[in-house]
């Protein structure tokens, strides 16, 4: 019996140090990802009460006083989000006729064919959802931007900002919740203007629900458009504007030294606006040299106390190849 009890208490003893050192081992990791993750309060292009997100690779920069999240780089990079410098710091006016188009990634509801009717105007955007300053809640590792509810809608929006420990991604959660008003069939829509690409790729579903694995949203297609091994590219024409949308979950932007992939899982049998499309590409005309990459999250029918989301994962990526379509399926896995 002696010999049991002492061979008990060795096990025990062992399994008692295996759990210390586990739980210090634990506690340090996760000490150094929080010093590596950081959140600081800046005053970024004029506009206070701005916000720095940090980690040990990249930064993001969010202006709840337009609601919108500005930069997206490598630390000391260059920013791969568009922003339109002519108007930094500006406060913006929702009784303006005149649209600010600061840049940067918002939300806003869809589908926009539905904006008239709703708030008896097809543009610009509706206020709450574009032109006007928002809350702030910020946690240890992550910030929540909160509008008030739109009135026209009866939706009150959250958007939950976060970098991944220790890798170049940013991920942003955007809820719409119904707060008041009739039920509304709505769709949460991310779009993110980047600046002018070498190129913009999609990853077309080997079985897309797009004949052509696009649907044409413009009166001409984009400059360049070329669907080829599961792989649709484009360029920005410098004359027109263009837009397609497509069932793709996957986007890429690619820059001259950097390039973004985005993902947004498309969800099988769901109904989505604007012809069914879960993703767009935009691209716009000189002087504004950028391009937008969207989503957006199935119809639903919102009752209050009803939720919807929509999570984007934003990957930075330094290029490395001078081939560019190359390096796309390398990114894509194609």
């Amino acid at each position: 019996m002696n010999i049991y009890r002492h061979i008990n208490l060795k096990h025990l003893l062992l399994f008692c140090l295996g759990l210390f050192f586990a739980v210090v081992c634990y506690l340090i990791v996760n000490v150094n990802i929080s010093k590596n993750m950081t959140i600081r309060k800046i005053n970024y292009q004029g506009w206070e009460d701005s916000y720095i997100l940090s980690n040990s690779q990249v930064e993001a920069v969010i202006v709840p006083a337009i609601g919108r999240i500005m930069q997206f780089r490598f630390q000391g990079g260059e920013n791969a989000f568009w922003e339109d410098s002519q108007i930094y710091g500006k406060v913006p006016n929702p009784k303006s006729e005149e649209w600010d188009n600061f840049g940067g990634d918002k939300t806003w509801p869809a589908p926009q064919s539905e904006w008239e009717s709703i708030t008896k105007i097809s543009w610009p955007p509706p206020d709450t959802f574009d032109s006007v300053p928002l809350k702030v809640e910020v946690q240890e590792n992550e910030l929540t931007l909160i509008s008030e509810v739109d009135p026209f809608y009866g939706i009150r929006f959250y958007r939950q900002i976060a970098l991944e420990p220790n890798q170049p991604i940013m991920k942003i959660t955007t809820t719409f919740e119904k707060v008041e008003g009739d039920s509304q069939q709505v769709s949460v829509w991310t779009i993110t203007q980047f600046n002018e690409p070498v190129s913009v790729f999609a990853a077309i579903p080997q079985n897309s629900i797009f004949p052509q694995g696009y649907n044409k949203q413009s009166d001409d297609l984009p400059a360049n458009l070329k669907v080829q091994n599961g792989i649709l590219s484009l360029t920005r024409d410098e004359d027109k504007a263009h837009k397609i949308g497509s069932d793709a979950s996957t986007l890429l932007w690619v820059g001259e030294k950097t390039a973004v992939r985005m993902d947004s899982p498309r969800i099988d049998k769901a109904i989505y606006p604007d012809n069914n499309s879960s993703s767009e590409i935009y691209t716009n005309y000189n002087p504004k040299t950028y391009v937008e990459l969207e989503f957006l999250g199935p119809l639903q029918t919102l009752e209050v106390g009803g939720k919807i989301d929509l999570t984007v994962t934003y990957t930075l990526i330094k290029t490395t190849s001078g081939n560019i379509e190359e390096e796309a399926r390398k990114i894509l896995g194609r």
